[in-house]
């Protein structure tokens, strides 16, 4: 395919900043457990979404970990260098509380595929601590994060967000990205106090938010895109839209909505943007924080 051109128009070609692949055979993933997450218990690799991607006008994606496993992230970069057709960043994971972190995060690097390595992450929201992000190795972890040049994606329920704040307010050289929006409780309606928080992140300027895994945070049945608005709403007003990045959280999202569907939606969502706002969330944004 020829190289997209990117302009300001609604349709040009977008960024994808988060999606997933996993291989069974490879590793479990122990989180795809239940009736509920049944459908995606089976492979899904970057040849899986290419065609819809091309579909939906996403040129590029960033691919983003899923387990907190030193292998993966290795795996990953090598994906994306074996067939870089639509993965351009991986989002990988090393252990932030480890002594010699630093060196961690240095031999990544230096493995084949460095170049796609844009920033790391942790499952925060299964941490038991809710100022896990501010444990004094955890916040050496952070800084060494940051020394590296890549960006912190947050994966964290509401009830963690206000350790994300003071964390990003800790290391104003570090850009914190905050995946899913989140995690608000879209099913339930509730907007506080989980708007009050996010606001008080967009506050920093070294934070950026993910317009990213709405669907399955609302009933994933009878969702409609306007249950879905006050809380796009509520960061497009917070962050702006240069610093917001579209994201599908591919294949978890198709647990409620089919690819396509998810980036209508966000379309939709975006619709009172002016051309250059819209192609800064579809494009813009994901490009320059994660240096695609």
């Amino acid at each position: 395919m020829s190289e997209p051109e990117w302009t300001a128009e609604p349709a040009a070609w977008m960024v994808d900043a988060h999606h997933h692949v996993w291989d069974l055979s490879v590793r479990d993933q122990e989180w795809i457990t239940g009736d509920a997450l049944a459908p995606i218990r089976r492979d899904f690799a970057p040849a899986d979404l290419l065609p819809e991607a091309r579909a939906a006008k996403v040129a590029a994606t960033v691919l983003v970990q899923t387990v907190t496993v030193a292998d993966e992230t290795p795996e990953l970069l090598a994906l994306a260098a074996a067939d870089p057709e639509l993965v351009a960043g991986v989002v990988g994971w090393t252990d932030l509380t480890r002594p010699d972190v630093a060196d961690a995060l240095a031999e990544l690097c230096e493995l084949p595929g460095r170049q796609y390595l844009v920033g790391i992450r942790h499952q925060v929201q299964g941490e038991p601590d809710p100022r896990w992000l501010l444990r004094p190795d955890v916040r050496r972890g952070l800084e060494a994060v940051a020394d590296t040049g890549l960006a912190y994606d947050l994966v964290v329920l509401p009830h963690q967000l206000p350790a994300c704040v003071e964390a990003a307010r800790e290391h104003p050289g570090l850009t914190f990205v905050l995946d899913h929006l989140g995690k608000p409780p879209i099913a339930s309606g509730d907007l506080e106090p989980w708007a009050a928080d996010v606001r008080a992140l967009a506050a920093l300027p070294n934070t950026v938010c993910k317009l990213s895994g709405l669907v399955t945070e609302a009933d994933p049945k009878s969702w409609t895109v306007d249950d879905l608005r006050p809380y796009a709403d509520t960061v497009l007003e917070a962050f702006g839209p240069d610093r917001l990045m579209f994201g599908s959280d591919w294949p978890v999202c198709t647990l409620a909505a089919s690819y396509g569907e998810v980036t209508d939606a966000a379309r939709q969502l975006t619709e009172s943007l002016s051309d250059a706002e819209r192609a800064a969330v579809f494009a813009g944004t994901a490009t320059r924080v994660y240096r695609l």
